[in-house]
Formats: structure tokens, C-alpha cells, sequence
């Protein structure tokens, strides 16, 4: 098949790890994939670097950007329509909420046959404007419209999408975020991952990996802090990843006292996502909003005891009390509490860890999403009856 993926930004992010994964492994498979994203813009790292590295046929599309602008937004479709008509591609494959839009017009313009569009987060939440979310919810359902299938990364957006009516749940298909499970199951020398960030054999290392952006959580880990802290005096933190917030958070350290408790990496490349893992005693993934974050499979493959709050797909991870805890969003004291019973029990946690690793290695490979993603574009070419490589031009006859 002739197949295009488009995507808003290749930034370091699960969506951005999950479109690269898929466009690679569809490329090994004969596939003929071109990637289009707009510029990598912002603190929060690229994959430009690899996709090109990996020899992906990437299209960078300077005037799609994630704010709205008209004029960019506008110069950003007419070039997608003149693309997509000139490669032809039996497959569109969107990701991310403007290109989700922009891509799939562009497609149905330019009579592309199958046009695909992945949930990797709701653009619309409880958490924002009421005439934003109103916005976006209508522009969903009418990019829906135009979709032959949406793809959710958990079955919480499926459920999320069809309470607020965005398409019939006979249109979702849900299909894990891949990962490359193996890089989180070898085992590491901890003694050396821990000491590259000053870490003794007796601190007990509390970690999360995420964007230090907002509604990421990393405040309420901070607030639950002081209370670790007082049960278990030789507690440390470390927050991977970089962002636009991180000096707002070294203050609030502070404020705290906990300053000399908290280490910032910065940006982490995805490569490198394991061996921060395996530098902590316990994760924590207090983020108010995310689809499926892959920070939770990542943890358990790790090896690694998890506390996350109980939003969107992170109980089809963390089965609570079975492959880790679940806590209420926004209750930090009981975020807290969780937390000192997973360091309290150090079998239990363990234990935990050991049932989730066994579970995400089944369902979490990149070698199985794109299974399920390439079976679902042959199954939407049979039931229109395309043959591939010749669905564009059997379509525009029509």
C-alpha cells in the first residue's frame, strides 16, 4: 500500500513515539510510507533526527503549526490537497488534533479512499473552556465524518468519544501504543543508572517521566512530598523530562523544603526512557489527562511498582491492587498515602510489578500494533472493495 502518515509535531511524546514506530514498521513490511509533520517547535525535544536517521521519507511542513492561525492553518491545507494528490496514497493516517482536522479535509479533498485518524488524547476535557470544549467536540464529530475509522489507544477514548458523540462506537477500533518492549526488559546495573543522578544505594528513589508541562501532575507529587518524606526520611525525586514549567516547580520544591530532595533531567530521549526507569524505586504518573500514557506499561516491562492517578486508560494498565494502585485525581493526600504503602511493602511491590510486566509484553510490542494497524487498512480496502496500489484511481473514477 502507498501509505501517509500526519502528524502536527515530532516532538519527544508518546503520540510522536507511537506514529514513528508505526510509519517504521510498515516500512519494513514493503509498504511505501511517507511521514508529513509540521516543525518540531518548543522545549520539549524532537524525533526529527531519527526519523530521518531510520531513512523515513519525512515531509516537514513548516506553516503546520500547533496553535491555530488562519493563514498557516489555510497555506498548511492547500499544501496537504496538492501532496495527497500527487503521491496518491491509498491510506491517510492522521495523529494529533490539528492535524487530525487539516489532514483528513485534505484527504477527503483530494479523494483519498481510506482515511484513518488515531485518538491518542481527546482534544476536548473537563478542564477547559466550556466554549473551547464545545468547539472541539463539533469539530471532532465532523472530522469524523470523513474518517473510515478512528483508532483509539485505549478503550477509555472510545467511551469518552461516544458520550460526547463524536461517531458511532462501531467506528473505533482500539489498538495499544506500541513500544519496543524489549529495550525495558533487559536488565541494567541500577548502582550505576542511579549514581549519574547522585543517588546513594540507601536513598529511595521516587521517579515520573513526562513533560514538565500542564495538567502533567508533577505539583501533586510535590504536595504529596512532605509527607513521604516523613515516613520515609531517605526519599529522593526524580522528574525525567523537560518542559515549559520547570522553574515554577524547582520554586515549589522549595517552598516545600523538599529542594534538595528533587532532581530535574531535563529533556530525555526516547532511548533512554529505561534506564531512567530503573533508576527509580517507584513510579508515579499523576497526570490529569492522557489517553493511554505509555509511561505506565514502560514501568511495569521496567519492573517497577506504579501509582497513577485513576483517569482516561490508566486502569487498562494498572489493575488496583493487582498490577499497581489507583488514586482518585487531585487527591494528594491519598496519592501520598498510596505511595508510602508501595515503599512500606517492598515484596508487595514486587509483586505487582511482576504481574504487569507479564501482561504489557503482550499487548504493548510495536511489532503488534502494527499488525492490527496494517489489518485494519485490508480490512477497510476489502469491505470497499479496493485492491491495493490501485484505490486511489478506482476511487476517482468513481
Amino acid at each position: 500500500m502507498r501509505i501517509v502518515h500526519i502528524i502536527t509535531r515530532l516532538i519527544l511524546g508518546g503520540a510522536q513515539e507511537n506514529t514513528l514506530l508505526s510509519v517504521e514498521g510498515l516500512m519494513k513490511r514493503s509498504h511505501r510510507v511517507s511521514l508529513v509533520s509540521g516543525p518540531a517547535i518548543g522545549p520539549e525535544g524532537q524525533l526529527v533526527e531519527r526519523a530521518m536517521s531510520h531513512g523515513v521519507d519525512l515531509v516537514l511542513l513548516g506553516s503546520l503549526r500547533r496553535a491555530i492561525n488562519p493563514f498557516l492553518d489555510l497555506a498548511a491545507f492547500i499544501f496537504l490537497v496538492r501532496y495527497l494528490k500527487q503521491t496518491r496514497p491509498d491510506v491517510v493516517h492522521t495523529h494529533s488534533s490539528k492535524a487530525g482536522f487539516l489532514g483528513r479535509l485534505a484527504a477527503k479533498c483530494a479523494s483519498v479512499p481510506i482515511i484513518i485518524h488515531t485518538i491518542h488524547g481527546l482534544p476536548f476535557h473537563p478542564y477547559q473552556n466550556r466554549f473551547i470544549n464545545w468547539l472541539y467536540v463539533r469539530v471532532e464529530r465532523e472530522a469524523a465524518r470523513w474518517s473510515d475509522a478512528l483508532v483509539s489507544v485505549a478503550d477509555a477514548m472510545t467511551r469518552q468519544a461516544v458520550e460526547a458523540k463524536v461517531a458511532p462506537r462501531e467506528k473505533f477500533v482500539k489498538i495499544f501504543s506500541g513500544m519496543e518492549v524489549e529495550d525495558f526488559l533487559k536488565v541494567r546495573d541500577r548502582k550505576a543508572l542511579r549514581s549519574r543522578y547522585d543517588f546513594s544505594c540507601q536513598d529511595i528513589v521516587v521517579g515520573t517521566v513526562g513533560r514538565l508541562f500542564h495538567l502533567k501532575g508533577h505539583e501533586d507529587i510535590l504536595r504529596a512530598g512532605p509527607k513521604i518524606v516523613g515516613k520515609f526520611p531517605q526519599v529522593k525525586f526524580l522528574f525525567a523530562g523537560g518542559g515549559i514549567l520547570r522553574k515554577r516547580l524547582e520554586k515549589l520544591a522549595e517552598t516545600l523544603g523538599l529542594a534538595g530532595r528533587v532532581t530535574f533531567t531535563g529533556l530525555v530521549e526516547p532511548s533512554s526512557i529505561p534506564e531512567v526507569l530503573q533508576a527509580m524505586d517507584a513510579v508515579v504518573h499523576a497526570s490529569l489527562r492522557e489517553g493511554l500514557a505509555r509511561v505506565l506499561p514502560q514501568a511495569l516491562l521496567s519492573g517497577r511498582p506504579v501509582v497513577a492517578y485513576d483517569v482516561d486508560g490508566a486502569r487498562e494498565v494498572i489493575q488496583d491492587g493487582k498490577t499497581g494502585f489507583l488514586v482518585p485525581a487531585r487527591d494528594v493526600e491519598k496519592l501520598a498515602d498510596a505511595i508510602i504503602r508501595v515503599l512500606s511493602d517492598p515484596d508487595t511491590a514486587k509483586a505487582l510489578a511482576t504481574n504487569g510486566r507479564e501482561i504489557c509484553r503482550k499487548e504493548f510490542s510495536h511489532e503488534i500494533m502494527v499488525d492490527r494497524l496494517e489489518e485494519l487498512y485490508f480490512e477497510i480496502a476489502r469491505r470497499k472493495n479496493l485492491a491495493p496500489g490501485e484505490t486511489w484511481k478506482k476511487e476517482a473514477r468513481e
